[in-house]
C-alpha cells in the first residue's frame, strides 16, 4: 500500500539534501555541464523547480504543464541563473509542493500526468522523490546511485520493471537482485534472460543512467532498453 504521507516526508529529506549540495556550488559550476546530454547543471535545477510546480498543478485537477514546448521553454530560461537564484526558487517550489501534499484530498483518486499518462494520486509524492534523488546523481557533484537509500532503490527498480512490462520492444526479463530476489518485466512471451547485478548497477541501467557493464545476462548479451 503507498503512504503519501511517509513519500511526502522522503521528498523533504531528500530535498534538504540536494539543497545542502547545491549550495556548495558556485555559479561558474551551474552553468558547466550536467551527466545529461545537452544540459548544465542549471537547466537540471531549473527542471527540478518547474517540475514541483507542474505537480502541485497535478494534485490540484490542472494540466501539468501547457504544453510540451512550454515546458521546454521554462526550462531554457531558467537554466542560466545563477547560484542564489536557483537555490530560492528550488526551496520555494519544494514548499508549494509539500504545501499541496498536505491539503486534505482523496489520495485514491485518478490525476493526469504528461504525454496521457494516469496514476493514482497516492504515487505523486513517490514520482517527485525519484525526481529530486535521480537529478540529484545527474549533477555530478558527489552523489552516487550508491548513495539512494535501499528502500528508495528497491521501490525504484520495482517501478521501473513494471513500467518495462509488457513492453513489446523489451524481451521478457529476469531481474535477479544481489539478494536472489527476481522481478518479471518486459514481454511475456519468450524465455525470459536473467539479469543480475548489484542494485545500483541494476537500478542504473533500468533508468538509463549506466550501461549495464556491471551486470551479467545469461544469454551472454545485455538487451538494450528503450528510452523511458
Amino acid at each position: 500500500m503507498i503512504d503519501h504521507a511517509h513519500d511526502l516526508a522522503s521528498v523533504r529529506d531528500a530535498t534538504e539534501r540536494l539543497l545542502t549540495a547545491v549550495a556548495k556550488l558556485d555559479n561558474k559550476s551551474v552553468a558547466d555541464p550536467s551527466r545529461l546530454p545537452g544540459w548544465t547543471r542549471g537547466h537540471i535545477l531549473a527542471h527540478l523547480a518547474r517540475n514541483a510546480d507542474a505537480l502541485v498543478n497535478v494534485l490540484e485537477g490542472r494540466p501539468m504543464y501547457a504544453s510540451a514546448d512550454a515546458r521546454d521553454a521554462d526550462i531554457e530560461r531558467d537554466a542560466p541563473r545563477p547560484l542564489d537564484v536557483q537555490l530560492a526558487d528550488l526551496r520555494e517550489s519544494a514548499a508549494r509542493f509539500q504545501e499541496a501534499g498536505v491539503a486534505p484530498a482523496d489520495w485514491s483518486r485518478t490525476v493526469e500526468l504528461r504525454n496521457g499518462v494516469t496514476d493514482s494520486a497516492a504515487r505523486v509524492p513517490f514520482r517527485r522523490w525519484i525526481e529530486v534523488e535521480l537529478h540529484h546523481v545527474d549533477l555530478g557533484i558527489g552523489y552516487e546511485l550508491e548513495d539512494l537509500s535501499e528502500e528508495f532503490t528497491q521501490r525504484e527498480i520495482n517501478f521501473l520493471a513494471a513500467r518495462f512490462r509488457g513492453h513489446p520492444d523489451v524481451p521478457a526479463l529476469l531481474i535477479e537482485e544481489d539478494d536472489g530476489r527476481r522481478i518479471p518485466t518486459g514481454r511475456e512471451a519468450g524465455a525470459a534472460i536473467t539479469v543480475t547485478g548489484r542494485r545500483a548497477d541494476l537500478l542504473g541501467w533500468l533508468c538509463g543512467r549506466r550501461d549495464g557493464s556491471g551486470l551479467t545476462a545469461d544469454g551472454g548479451v545485455l538487451p538494450a532498453l528503450p528510452p523511458l
